[in-house]
């Protein structure tokens, strides 16, 4: 299951890529209206940092196809390789994906999905990922980690190549459901990023085994003072 930062703040992008396996970023357009300014400066600085070899998602914001579909080449000219455009799934949606697997090679998102169908329909018009929005959808009375799953369950009972790449998540306990069920990507804020291996026990653990190891060796000695 691949890990991407569902973020646009560069400092914090950088903080969890110094410890995490990070395999990309992904934004939209509320990520970006927290930094403010021109997008492009916010999205290339993190290109730049991630470099060709990560994934960048950069959600299109216009309203019919052929809008989106200008939009999908402007972004794509300007963040270079392996930079995935977002789409909605809704049906000037699916019309955009549709011109842009039969005219181009720009690959793309479904994003704001809430139901299988959604996914399901992205997937045959060539999506590469479907997002689902697990915490928005348990928000409606609905099982978010549910929806993830039948989801990835029609990808593989129907061979399609769409990958899910879950997003929206309130706890890490969630993330953990979907790994344990082979999700092919989650994408995280920060603050969940942190919270899949923060653990007071563990801290407390590593701690007794400094003390335990100076007890012996000596304060602030490692092994590296020996021989």
């Amino acid at each position: 299951m691949k890990l991407l930062i569902d973020d646009a703040h560069l400092e914090e992008i950088k903080k969890i890529c110094e410890f995490y396996p990070v395999a990309g970023v992904t934004t939209n357009p509320t990520i970006l209206a927290k930094i403010g300014g021109n997008p492009f400066d916010t999205l290339k600085k993190i290109r730049n940092f991630l470099g060709e070899e990560k994934e960048l998602h950069v959600q299109a914001v216009s309203r019919c196809a052929e809008k989106i579909v200008e939009e999908a080449r402007h972004i794509v000219e300007l963040l270079g390789a392996n930079t995935y455009v977002k789409i909605p799934a809704m049906p000037e949606g699916f019309k955009a994906m549709k011109i842009l697997v039969e005219k181009s090679e720009i690959p793309f998102t479904a994003t704001a999905i809430y139901t299988p169908m959604q996914a399901f329909i992205a997937g045959q018009c060539g999506a590469s990922y479907a997002a689902p929005y697990v915490n928005r959808i348990d928000n409606m009375g609905f099982n978010g980690l549910t929806v993830a799953r039948d989801i990835q369950q029609i990808f593989e009972k129907n061979s399609m190549e769409t990958e899910v790449i879950a997003a929206s998540f309130k706890n890490s306990q969630q993330v953990l459901e979907l790994c344990k069920c082979g999700i092919s990507a989650v994408t995280l804020s920060p603050e969940i990023f942190i919270a899949l291996v923060k653990n007071s026990a563990i801290d407390s653990a590593v701690e007794v085994f400094i003390s335990d190891f100076e007890s012996f060796a000596g304060n602030d000695k490692t092994m590296l003072d020996f021989q």
